[in-house]
């Protein structure tokens, strides 16, 4: 390719590594255009931690690997420091693309000067056709700080073949971190990503500082992904993935977005969704309970785990950072 690399396709790890290698290798199957490939790993399972060294030297991508995990914007942050490209784009490490994904996102960049744009997220399997959002809306009522914030994740749920007319690239509010191409220039002008959200509404807070700078946000449906979320959730990700969604990190993340944005504090009560979220991990011994003992003691088995693992996440996951240890960059720079 004697084309000059015009993007840079930043990986970071988002809750689980078990899909991490089909990501990566849809990304390499399905990506013609011209970029650099920065790949942020972490504590990484020791299989996927081989292969992606060996695919590293192989294809000459650029792998950086943390001792801890980090949050999704420390990662991100660490990998802007690298980036030198006009466009990067963002790809969560459980994201399955099609061809001419980025060829349609730098395109519509190209197009409309937009400061973010997203593709048609799909979610579960490619073959499903189930959007898990064609851009989002979001809106402000009443007056900081006790102001109400909701949010919309259109067409969500659709299936690709219910609907009634073909989607269009459009203006919206907000994409999501699944998958995100913004103009490197961005970040000059707004400053790196806010590391006081560890886990949630990173998206959310980067739209709101592009449109109060004056910038777009553009739905491009020509580019299609799918977001691989679990269940199942693999025994291996379990430690990864109840720290991505733990008591400590939510909390800490609703309460900074709460205050920054001037929001009621009734908005806290979303960690619940985290809590929840959690349970994913026990829904097999939960199932082969309900199978045998039947629904009952199911729920009471459910009952009691969720409130021991409540516990056990407070005390296992407080005091985490999520940030870059000083000798991970020196590696890094080394």
């Amino acid at each position: 390719m004697n084309e000059a690399p015009r993007v840079t396709i930043v990986v970071v790890p988002r809750e689980q590594f078990s899909v991490a290698r089909r990501s990566l290798e849809s990304i390499f199957e399905h990506t013609k255009l011209p970029h650099e490939l920065l790949y942020i790993d972490g504590p990484s399972p020791e299989p996927l931690r081989s292969w992606l060294d060996a695919e590293a030297q192989q294809r000459g991508f650029h792998l950086l690997r943390s001792c801890d995990h980090l949050s999704p914007n420390h990662a991100r942050n660490w990998a802007l420091e690298f980036v030198e490209t006009p466009y990067v784009v963002f790809v969560d490490n459980d994201l399955i693309v099609t061809p001419g994904w980025l060829e349609s996102l730098v395109r519509c960049a190209d197009d409309t000067r937009a400061w973010a744009v997203g593709p048609l997220y799909l979610e579960g399997e490619p073959a499903d056709g189930i959007i898990h959002m064609a851009g989002g809306a979001y809106g402000f009522e009443g007056n900081a700080p006790e102001r109400r914030f909701h949010t919309e994740h259109i067409l969500q749920k659709t299936r690709l073949d219910e609907l009634s007319a073909r989607l269009e690239r459009t203006v919206c509010d907000f994409v999501e971190f699944h998958c995100m191409l913004c103009p490197t220039e961005v970040f000059e002008k707004l400053g790196p990503l806010d590391p006081g959200l560890l886990n949630s509404r990173e998206h959310l807070d980067l739209c709101l500082a592009i449109e109060a700078a004056g910038g777009q946000v553009v739905f491009e449906p020509a580019s299609m992904v799918t977001y691989k979320a679990p269940p199942p959730l693999d025994r291996q990700d379990r430690g990864f993935f109840w720290l991505r969604w733990s008591e400590d990190w939510t909390r800490r993340s609703l309460e900074h977005f709460v205050a920054k944005h001037g929001i009621e504090s009734r908005y806290l009560e979303r960690i619940t969704i985290a809590t929840a979220r959690r349970a994913i991990a026990f829904d097999p011994i939960v199932a082969r309970v309900r199978s045998i003992l039947g629904k009952g003691f199911a729920d009471l088995l459910h009952d009691f785990l969720m409130r021991a693992e409540a516990v056990t996440n407070r005390l296992r996951f407080r005091g985490r950072s999520g940030a870059l240890r000083a000798e991970d960059r020196e590696r890094a720079r080394a």
